[in-house]
């Protein structure tokens, strides 16, 4: 069959399938599998949401079997074993070793759920507007989400005003991000800048370009959050729950975020589920009932999300994501230094690793030639011009390096012209 009827009724917002124009009808770990029968090796993973593969047969059998038992699938914030289990699980799994003592906050299924309401929080502790966010980040597509993202063609789509928000300069993506400099002016009296909410960032701006800050830096945005009164989000929705070789994206850095927001790889099918993890002194500042969302007991989600936990409980699964991460990063250095020309620049950390080409077009023709070759990968940051890879944690090694070398060999065929 045809994509006609999707291009017949479907909206003109579709976005990833005109890169991706194929009907998928199977997937397994890192392959997906088209209705005439193309196998494509995916390095894009749901953009973050497959951390543990397509139908990951441990999560498979879970949900079947709660499914089979008439487990509650639905119960909006009512308590339920599924939920129970998760809650203990991430507990005990996440939490406790780190000594963290965070309260954990279901909402609405997707992560700018989470950021919706960590700016609400924010804005009832401190009773200030303003939030502070960064040049290139990225949030979501609701109205407080979508004022703290960056990116113009996202925001021009709004309609409306998007405001109490101050952008600031991302460390080594734009000038000026000293954030000495940004204590002086938020001190001064006389600089017009008022303490802000909130200071919300991505450790690492996923869709902003790959774009990782560095532990100095961050811990100097966390101290001027807590010197001005001032809450400090992470945002680890995408990098989080074991992209970057360990479960947090900050993990060991010596941070100590007030609200960390979480969505994508939580549930580990690709169910969708959010999550925020408020300390506690700012969660009592919430009434019963003040923020809701219908689908805050995803509980098919608490299942499958319980299972990818299991993989946090020894240091197997984030050993071999390093390993992986290396290879990865070998290929994209030994690109960037056959092109050396060219200019391209290479970053990441762990199982999300990029290539910057410098150009959008030239981008976007790689990421046309490797899904004809079998592969699939998104392209972000600014005009598109960075090549993101994110395939699965659990890739095998053989699907890992056959995808590279379609990587590879396209990036040469479009980069030499």
């Amino acid at each position: 069959m045809s994509v006609a009827i999707f291009e017949a009724w479907e909206s003109e917002i579709r976005g990833y399938c005109r890169a991706y124009p194929t009907v998928f009808k199977t997937a397994e770990n890192a392959r997906q599998i088209d209705e005439n029968g193309k196998s494509y090796i995916d390095f894009f993973a749901g953009a973050g949401v497959l951390n543990f593969g397509h139908n990951n047969p441990h999560m498979k059998k879970a949900v079947i079997d709660y499914i089979q038992a008439n487990g509650v699938t639905h119960s909006l914030d009512m308590y339920t074993t599924a939920k129970r289990d998760f809650i203990e699980g991430f507990v005990n799994t996440i939490m406790k070793p780190r000594g963290m003592k965070h309260r954990l906050q279901f909402m609405g299924p997707t992560g700018t759920n989470a950021v919706e309401a960590a700016l609400k929080i924010a804005r009832r502790v401190t009773g200030r507007e303003t939030v502070f966010a960064f040049s290139h980040g990225f949030h979501g597509m609701t109205l407080g989400a979508l004022a703290c993202t960056a990116n113009d063609y996202f925001r021009n789509a709004s309609g409306v005003p998007l405001n109490h928000v101050h952008r600031l300069p991302f460390e080594g993506v734009a000038n000026g991000s000293d954030i000495q400099a940004l204590r002086k002016q938020i001190e001064d009296p006389s600089s017009g800048i008022k303490p802000p909410a909130a200071f919300i960032l991505e450790p690492i701006q996923a869709e902003g370009g790959v774009n990782i800050a560095t532990a100095q830096w961050l811990r100097e945005v966390q101290q001027l959050a807590k010197d001005v009164g001032a809450l400090f989000i992470l945002d680890d929705i995408q990098a989080g729950c074991g992209r970057t070789g360990s479960y947090f994206s900050f993990d060991d850095m010596g941070l100590d975020p007030d609200v960390i927001t979480l969505a994508k790889g939580l549930g580990g099918f690709g169910t969708p589920i959010a999550m925020n993890m408020v300390k506690a002194e700012h969660d009592k500042h919430w009434q019963p009932g003040e923020h809701t969302g219908t689908f805050r007991g995803q509980n098919i989600s608490f299942i499958a999300g319980r299972e990818a936990l299991r993989y946090f409980e020894d240091d197997k699964l984030m050993t071999d994501v390093k390993r992986k991460g290396d290879i990865m990063r070998g290929v994209l250095d030994e690109l960037a230094a056959t092109l050396k020309g060219q200019g391209l620049a290479v970053r990441g950390k762990g199982m999300m690793q990029a290539l910057d080409v410098q150009d959008g077009a030239k981008a976007k023709e790689i990421a046309k030639t490797c899904f004809e070759n079998g592969m699939l990968f998104g392209p972000c940051g600014t005009q598109g011009k960075v090549l993101k890879l994110i395939p699965p944690l659990t890739i095998a090694d053989e699907d890992l390096n056959e995808g590279l070398q379609i990587f590879k060999d396209a990036v040469l065929h479009v980069m030499k012209g």
